[in-house]
């Protein structure tokens, strides 16, 4: 983890925050054809090819396509298998991430004026395709913020894709209603939700986070198939002043840094004592015997970073130059810099306000934009899951009312075909 001065320094131009919020090029520049080949392959050979990729990156050996398939009474054995505490929390965490959800449902509306039926139909997605990942950690929590906004904005059927999932995962999808869950990963199981095989179904969007072969897969069936977004590896941004507590702000970068060896975990603070602080109890404290410390100590050593600028104004500026997927504000007074937020996916204001917390419980969705997506990307949610009809009726009245604007807006752009449409009507009469 690099400690870099920014005071009077012009932060834009810096080259370890260059190179930082570069790192997803550079990863797609080196992914790209191997994501591709794949797509090819399961789209050319459909079950087989997902049976081999299975073998090749999950160590799972499956004898037939129908073992593609976990069924229902396996997620109801996994269900069944948890002890009492981790049920309730899971049945706690669905409820309040339905709850938080349920504010964000869209009405069909229609809009009368003279001669005129104006409105929008919102409709739910009929099939959408849930990836949770897999290999590192378990993430039934993932399967909650999945299913969750789909289930309350009204999706039709679920269906899910995990690499090699455990009772956990299982679990959680039993919980949610996952109605088809495969044991299926990577870019594999994105082609396969995109353009179904004999066994997979096809969707009509996938949804979800994962590593760099999952993100340049939903970039390349994109059109397909709707997404959500192309999610990178994880990262936090915390601004902190003098009054933050150290080893408080180092489990919080730890707690991203644990995800992945990509993963980035940024600190930007106007003290220099906290900076060094923070770094000391990461290293020497924290990641002593640490069960995750080889993929974390990874994360930090490559992509771990603390910014030293001149005061919270230029912390903030330097935050939305970063885009964070996840921001905690850890300051005397964080409510005094929302304003000055512009882009990030989550924000998390006080020391209270830890990161984990989000991940699991508190409502808001932890399916979030990387890689500086938060400029123009916002979090999974139900807005997700519905597409918009536009509704139009239009009377014999309120034809006579338009037409003559239509006509002389097509003559402008001479599409006649368009002018004759409304010609033949006004003639009619």
């Amino acid at each position: 983890m690099r400690i870099v001065d920014l005071r009077n320094r012009e932060y834009q131009t810096n080259e370890e925050l260059i190179k930082l919020i570069k790192r997803s090029e550079m990863e797609i520049e080196q992914y790209e054809t191997a994501v591709k080949d794949i797509i090819k392959n399961v789209k050319e050979k459909g079950d087989e090819a997902l049976i081999d990729y299975t073998e090749l990156f999950d160590k799972v050996k499956l004898s037939s396509p129908e073992e593609l398939v976990i069924t229902f009474d396996e997620l109801e054995k996994a269900y069944d298998q948890l002890d009492d505490d981790t049920k309730w929390a899971l049945e706690v965490a669905l409820e309040r991430v339905k709850s938080f959800h349920e504010a964000q449902i869209e009405r069909s509306y229609l809009l009368e004026e003279e001669g005129m039926l104006l409105g929008q139909k919102v409709i739910p997605m009929e099939r959408v395709g849930l990836y949770v990942p897999g290999g590192k950690a378990a993430y039934p929590s993932t399967v909650i913020m999945n299913a969750a906004p789909a289930k309350v904005a009204g999706v039709k059927e679920m269906v899910m894709c995990s690499p090699n999932p455990n009772k956990y995962t299982l679990a959680a999808a039993f919980l949610c209603g996952v109605d088809t869950v495969y044991r299926i990963g990577g870019a594999q199981a994105i082609a396969a939700m995109a353009y179904g095989t004999e066994t997979v179904k096809k969707v009509d969007k996938i949804v979800g986070p994962g590593n760099i072969f999952v993100a340049l897969a939903k970039k390349n069936v994109y059109g397909i198939v709707d997404i959500d977004s192309i999610a990178g590896p994880s990262e936090i941004l915390v601004i902190a002043d003098e009054t933050a507590n150290p080893e408080w702000v180092a489990a919080d970068l730890l707690s991203q840094a644990e995800h992945d060896e990509l993963a980035a975990s940024i600190l930007v603070t106007t003290s220099e004592d906290l900076a060094i602080d923070v770094k000391n109890i990461l290293y020497n404290v924290l990641l002593k015997d640490f069960e995750r410390e080889e993929i974390a100590r990874k994360s930090l050593d490559n992509y771990g970073h603390i910014f030293i600028v001149d005061d919270l104004d230029t912390a903030c500026e330097v935050s939305n130059f970063i885009a964070p997927e996840h921001l905690e504000i850890i300051t005397k007074s964080p409510f005094d810099l929302l304003e000055k937020i512009k882009h990030a996916g989550a924000i998390f204001l006080g020391e209270y306000s830890t990161e984990p917390l989000g991940d699991y419980i508190l409502g808001p969705n932890h399916v979030l934009p990387t890689g500086r997506s938060a400029r123009f990307s916002s979090p999974l949610g139900v807005y997700d899951f519905i597409k918009r009809s536009s509704i139009i009726y239009v009377s014999r009245e309120g034809f006579d009312r338009v037409e003559k604007y239509a006509r002389q807006i097509a003559t402008a752009e001479g599409l006649y075909a368009h002018r004759l449409s409304v010609e033949v009507r006004k003639r009619s009469s």
